[in-house]
């Protein structure tokens, strides 16, 4: 048993660190709005969703224009990431005004029905303009970053089988940690940051010291639903097909990751991320021979859920966040 885990290691290793970095990227856009506001924003997975419909719309516009086929793909995928980001930070602002601002000083539920609500008519009108316009909600981009490459393990090859992937999985996992570095410096090294920091410790004297918490909140909404955008043209890139429900199940897995981490924690809505995908990746693969065929690799979502069950019964503040004492 060791030894047949240990030959599909490798590409578990490779397809757990592609998904993790989704789940990271995703995640921290839940993270920075629960540290700011105290909500859980469940309309950030189907912000998700609708920049991997957006980036790939750009990018089968793009690809019908014949000047594009001499530019390098990836100056491609640069352009429709900044467009898609912008556009999706732009639409999570929007939300935020509509939705959450005047929803600000209700009870903690309001809200988060509210996020509930946004997230659904997301998903039926991301559908219906897909049905819309080309008669199927489930769209298929261009292949691109397509070509195979594979590490051979040719000294090692009674322990570990070779691994093999798509130059998209390089691309995706350099671009998400160029965001979460980005991200980081952006919230611990800059103005703006420190602004948001002030906010998430304590509104009301962020507030009397000059900091407009309005445009904080905002700033915070844009930079985390643009993230999400971004993260959701990498995974059409990666994966191909996407749905008007892909941003579900993935937003709440991201959401699972956020709180492996430690909510509120930027790190750790990265390191909950990462550590997540390969559980799950690791779980796809083994679950099958760790159970002697009692489960199979489609229960990987059920070993999703209950890592979360687990941490919150033992390290509810999560893997990086710090436990805070009532004031009474």
């Amino acid at each position: 048993m060791l030894l047949e885990m240990l030959q599909s290691l490798p590409q578990v290793l490779i397809d757990g660190l592609a998904l993790g970095a989704v789940y990271a990227v995703v995640a921290l856009g839940y993270t920075m709005v629960y540290g700011i506001l105290q909500l859980i924003n469940f309309a950030h997975g189907e912000i998700f969703m609708t920049g991997a419909f957006i980036g790939t719309t750009f990018f089968i516009l793009l690809m019908g224009m014949g000047w594009v086929s001499s530019v390098p793909q990836i100056f491609v995928l640069i352009l429709v990431l900044i467009v898609t980001a912008c556009l999706t930070g732009l639409l999570g602002m929007g939300i935020e005004r509509v939705a959450y601002r005047p929803l600000r000083n209700a009870p903690r539920l309001i809200p988060l029905i509210t996020a509930i609500g946004i997230s659904f008519i997301l998903q039926d009108v991301i559908r219906f303009i897909a049905e819309l316009s080309s008669g199927n909600y489930i769209v298929t981009g261009p292949s691109l970053f397509t070509d195979q490459m594979t590490i051979s393990f040719s000294s090692l090859s009674s322990i570990f089988n070779d691994a093999s992937f798509k130059t998209s999985f390089l691309i995706v996992l350099v671009t998400a940690f160029i965001l979460m570095i980005s991200l980081d410096y952006f919230i611990n090294r800059t103005k703006w940051g420190t602004a948001m920091r002030a906010v998430a410790l304590d509104r009301e004297t962020a507030s009397l010291m000059s900091i407009n918490v309005n445009k904080t909140i905002s700033i915070t909404f844009f930079i985390g639903s643009a993230l999400g955008g971004a993260t959701g043209v990498l995974f059409a890139v990666q994966y191909g097909t996407i749905d008007p429900f892909i941003g579900f199940i993935l937003g709440m897995k991201a959401f699972i990751a956020a709180v492996l981490g430690g909510i509120g924690n930027i790190r750790g809505a990265m390191l909950g991320g990462i550590l997540l995908g390969l559980l799950e990746m690791f779980a796809s693969a083994n679950l099958t021979l760790l159970t002697g065929g009692i489960f199979g690799a489609e229960y990987k979502d059920v070993f999703a859920f209950s890592i979360l069950i687990l941490v919150l019964i033992f390290k509810p503040e999560g893997l990086l966040g710090k436990p805070t004492a009532e004031k009474v």
